[in-house]
């Protein structure tokens, strides 16, 4: 079913390209809404794989607007949405 999930810490193209790619494998297309904040992505997605998804986005640095996160936690989710953000525009 497509569904759409509001993400932190997206700010630009390179953190599109990072969230396209990385999640590609195991999501199939994802569509990223740079126009709305939070940011918005979408994609064809199951209940049962909801939390892979937050889980892999909190890896890379852009967690779910909705997730519990302590201090540190968002510190560090921020400090890896820079660097998965870099690696997205030396991809583009």
């Amino acid at each position: 079913m497509k569904q759409t999930f509001e993400v932190l810490n997206v700010k630009c193209g390179g953190c599109a390209n990072t969230l396209k790619k990385s999640l590609k494998d195991e999501f199939g297309e994802i569509e990223v809404n740079l126009d709305v904040m939070p940011r918005q992505i979408t994609l064809e997605i199951e209940d049962k794989d909801k939390e892979s998804l937050k889980v892999k986005l909190r890896n890379l640095g852009y967690p779910l607007s909705d997730d519990e996160l302590s201090g540190f936690q968002k510190a560090t989710t921020t400090a890896k949405s820079f660097v998965s953000c870099a690696i997205g525009k030396m991809g583009s």
